[in-house]
């Protein structure tokens, strides 16, 4: 389909063939790929599904890799135990955790795209809510946040992050997300002259403070910067990087190793019973912030570390 779009508002009249319509302005001609609601609804039932059956291959490589590095023997069974479940899982095809979380969408639509037939929004509920009905999955959104806990009986309404990216091509990730390891993440507005110290003291202390309460071995997602909305979210998509790689800038590859060292002295080891593994892996990602401003936020996911990308 072709869009035509005008960059000059008042054209002159156009009064005879092969004449020029506007020389003092331009006509652009941009390529829109249409994408329908139809032809992605499979796509995104499966995308859910796999979310909730399959441990993520970096998380399974972590855990043998945390096995292999692990002297206490109650630790060194847990482990075992946990990577024997996510073998299991993924061969009956049933849900890696009984807590299928809360659904959180992570959306990538390229300006060059066009969705048809639909809304984007009534198709992710619509899929969610279609899977986690008629799968194993536990429905544990309620209505109301406060007053009427009432269950919606069909786990949506999902979060939906939103972000308009160049290109043709549209990107969904889903993260179920449990509630164990979300209600033990914390955020801080730092004083902007605090040192970095002081800020890794903090991202500890959350795990310490954690304990065994969000399913270790977890994974610790850190935010820096932007705004108290913003580095919230940040933290969660730090979670979405594999934990064997890290971060692009030198010094904040040497801070995620060092805090992956300090959260492993720690002796919370997995499922709080002790031992070497209290964490998997230290992602962290930053964001301009306002001069007076320092932001953290810590966002814990337990060893059920589940999430799966689509592009379309």
């Amino acid at each position: 389909m072709l869009v035509i779009t005008v960059r000059e508002i008042n054209l002159p009249v156009v009064t005879g063939l092969g004449k020029d319509i506007n020389k003092n302005g331009a006509i652009s001609i941009t390529m829109s790929r249409i994408i329908t609601i139809d032809s992605i609804q499979q796509k995104v039932a499966s995308l859910i599904t796999d979310a909730n059956i399959e441990l993520n291959s970096d998380a399974f490589t972590g855990m043998k890799n945390a096995l292999r590095v692990e002297t206490n023997s109650r630790a060194i069974d847990i482990l075992s135990i946990l990577i024997e479940n996510a073998k299991m899982a993924a061969e009956k095809r049933k849900p890696l955790c009984q807590d299928t979380g809360i659904g959180v969408f992570f959306v990538e639509i390229g300006q060059d795209v066009r969705i048809q037939g639909g809304e984007l929004q009534a198709l992710l509920n619509g899929q969610m809510s279609k899977v986690y009905r008629e799968s194993p999955f536990r429905l544990s959104v309620v209505r109301d946040p406060l007053l009427f806990r009432e269950n919606t009986n069909n786990n949506s309404p999902a979060v939906i992050h939103w972000q308009i990216v160049p290109g043709d091509r549209l990107k969904i990730t889903f993260m179920p997300k449990g509630g164990g390891a979300e209600n033990m993440s914390r955020i801080k507005m730092f004083n902007p002259l605090t040192q970095v110290e002081e800020v890794k003291d903090f991202i500890v202390d959350t795990v310490k403070l954690a304990g065994g309460r969000p399913c270790p071995p977890v994974i610790v997602g850190i935010g820096i910067g932007g705004t108290f909305d913003y580095v919230a979210y940040l933290a969660k998509r730090a979670l979405l990087r594999p934990i064997n790689e890290k971060h692009s800038q030198n010094d904040y590859a040497v801070m995620e190793d060092d805090l992956f060292k300090q959260i492993n002295s720690l002796d919370i080891g997995p499922m709080g019973l002790g031992g070497k593994s209290t964490c998997l892996g230290v992602n962290i990602e930053t964001y301009p912030c306002h001069i007076a401003s320092l932001p953290v936020a810590v966002n814990l996911q337990c060893h059920a570390h589940r999430y799966k990308s689509l592009t379309i």
